[in-house]
């Protein structure tokens, strides 16, 4: 919607299709469609299984998987070198994450046995403050956090901690769940480390600079932002399809 407002008050920023395009031949249009058939499949394969109840999300990775080597070795570009950067590349995502969690269960486990669960509960919960704004102190930490660690991260260190004290204040976990997706989404955009921005500038022409990337990412930011308080103020937009 922002887009497409920006685009009518200045044609400009989204030029039609020139008179050459609109004349391009079925066969060349066919190889642009052709491009994105095979990840559009692959995505459609992923998500398709999960949200058909035919596998879980692990299991759908492994399809997914599959689904690219497939892809690969009929379009002729299969290599053992390929093969092992792939293996590579997963072996040292896999290994963060793992180093992630290890040290935040270490962190919250530790946490949890000096009783500062307990303590943190008892000091939140016992504030006399309307419970929303218990909520929006989380939001603000979640968003701080994720401006400087891995969602992963945040939600290993934070989630622990902050989901019970949810339930003691009456509010449903699946609800602080979403407000904490669409939080860790806007991290993704934030700097100084919003991963969005780095993958924009490396399919992005030269003479556009990472700071021209995160300065035209403000506006998303703000339309991020009022989409976690619509949420915040009217549960209902993210509970109607569970109730």
């Amino acid at each position: 919607g922002y887009v497409l407002v920006r685009c009518l008050r200045n044609p400009a920023m989204g030029p039609p299709m020139s008179d050459a395009d609109r004349q391009e031949g079925f066969a060349n249009r066919w190889q642009a469609l052709k491009a994105i058939l095979v990840p559009g499949l692959i995505a459609l394969l992923v998500l398709g299984s999960i949200y058909g109840g035919v596998a879980s999300v692990t299991e759908a990775a492994a399809m997914g998987v599959f689904g690219v080597l497939l892809a690969v070795v009929l379009r002729g570009e299969f290599s053992v070198k390929t093969l092992h950067e792939s293996l590579g590349q997963t072996l040292v995502t896999c290994g963060m994450i793992i180093w992630i969690g290890i040290g935040a269960a270490a962190l919250v486990g530790v946490y949890n046995l000096m009783g500062g669960n307990r303590f943190i509960s008892g000091m939140i919960t016992g504030l006399d403050v309307a419970p929303i704004v218990i909520i929006l102190v989380m939001m603000a930490i979640l968003l701080v956090l994720g401006m400087f660690l891995d969602w992963i991260g945040v939600a290993m260190l934070t989630l622990p901690i902050f989901v019970p004290i949810v339930e003691q204040l009456g509010y449903s976990p699946i609800w602080f769940g979403i407000l904490f997706a669409v939080n860790m989404q806007v991290s993704f955009l934030s700097p100084p480390f919003g991963p969005a921005a780095f993958y924009l500038k490396g399919v992005a022409p030269p003479e556009v600079s990472l700071k021209d990337i995160f300065v035209s990412l403000l506006p998303f930011i703000a339309l991020q932002l009022c989409v976690l308080f619509a949420l915040l103020f009217w549960p209902n937009l993210a509970m109607w399809l569970v109730g």
